[in-house]
């Protein structure tokens, strides 16, 4: 038989204390109530001081502790490990790549090292990467991990303001992004089950970016940027994402079944890191687009984005470590993970037979481990 690949344990870290909406609001003002309403983000993980926009940690430092928590979980030791693989839109330095600092902190001499940088689809596309080297037989031990650090481009907005100071667009960005990192360990396994072929696809060729992230970067002089207000400005186009994610996420998912060659109503629980996803599928049946795929996944979309903020290349691994350790994941569950990206609209995805035992303590499925879509 020949060997799959499995995950075999997650981990997931978020720095400091949760901040609340409410502490948002403080900081930046009220957004306008038509935005405000489809805000799904109760609280968010921020490693700056958010007093100072002093440095509490890290990239690098949540995704070793999410790395370390994920190991532990496997029940292996770093030193097994022969791959690693990381997705971040924000690292620490432009070189070296984060995946190599993590390497260091973990004490890994040598193992192979792949960065992505694809935004919130990176995740799962570093899980099919590790999947083919596994299943060709490269590696027989993979760490794949997914980190996010944001805060630190949201602190100049607010920080020596009051909030009638703050531009209207600069708003959102802080009330929806949050840090984190999260992990997972694939081992290469004669055993039934495990990981199917993956699906990705950047969809956006002449589409303008729905999140852009300028400056700090090469696309003009150091010194023009440095003059301006802000060294990085992060805008968000909420209409232009929420006319065309509906569309790319029903892409993905469309694509993600056909790639792994099993039915839509084959699926456990399908991972969407779209908090409430009732206003997509509200859309999506406004628009008459409203598939056979969708109407299979009724009741079996989970996420956490409510307690974790939107997290990019974190989300997935997060959402699925939170639904492993609290049990509704669960040996003998298939798990269709989705990952989606509205800078230069990406989506990816990958189908996973889960085999990995759930922790000690994790409950039978409590209510609270996920945030499930009501349709």
């Amino acid at each position: 038989m020949s060997k799959q690949a499995h995950i075999t344990g997650t981990g997931g870290y978020q720095p400091g204390e949760p901040i609340p909406t409410s502490k948002i609001q403080e900081l930046v003002g009220e957004l306008i109530p038509e935005v405000a309403e489809g805000l799904s983000i109760e609280q968010r993980f921020w490693q700056i001081d958010i007093e100072t926009g002093a440095h509490n940690e890290n990239n690098s430092d949540m995704s070793y502790k999410a790395a370390v928590a994920a190991i532990e979980s496997a029940g292996i030791e770093p030193g097994q490990i022969e791959l690693i693989i990381q997705a971040t839109g924000t690292p620490d330095y432009p070189l070296p790549a984060v995946v190599n600092q993590v390497q260091e902190a973990l004490g890994i001499e040598k193992c192979a090292t792949l960065e992505i940088r694809s935004g919130g689809a990176g995740w799962p596309q570093g899980v099919d990467i590790a999947r083919f080297y596994l299943e060709q037989g490269s590696y027989e031990t993979a760490l794949v991990i997914g980190s996010e650090s944001v805060s630190p481009v949201l602190a100049p907005i607010f920080l020596g303001k009051t909030p009638d100071q703050i531009r209207a667009r600069d708003k959102m960005p802080v009330y929806m992004f949050g840090d984190g990192a999260a992990a997972a360990v694939l081992q290469a396994k004669e055993d039934e089950g495990g990981l199917m072929p993956g699906a990705m696809r950047a969809i956006g060729g002449s589409r303008k970016p729905g999140i852009w992230s300028v400056g700090g970067g090469s696309h003009e002089p150091l010194h023009v940027q440095q003059a301006k207000p802000r060294l990085v400005d992060l805008r968000v186009d909420v209409v232009g994402a929420g006319d065309f994610t509906p569309i790319m996420v029903t892409e993905a998912l469309t694509d993600c079944l056909a790639r792994s060659g099993v039915p839509a109503d084959s699926i456990d629980h399908c991972l969407i890191p779209e908090g409430n996803v009732g206003w997509m599928l509200d859309s999506l049946r406004e628009a008459g687009l409203m598939t056979e795929e969708w109407q299979a996944m009724e009741g079996k979309i989970f996420d956490n984005l409510s307690q974790t903020g939107a997290v990019g290349c974190a989300a997935v691994p997060l959402f699925l470590d939170n639904g492993w350790r609290t049990g509704l994941v669960k040996p003998g569950d298939r798990v269709l993970m989705i990952g989606v990206e509205a800078t230069k609209w990406i989506y990816s995805g990958i189908v996973c037979d889960w085999t990995a035992p759930n922790p000690s303590g994790a409950a039978a499925e409590p209510a609270t481990a996920s945030v499930r879509a009501e349709r």
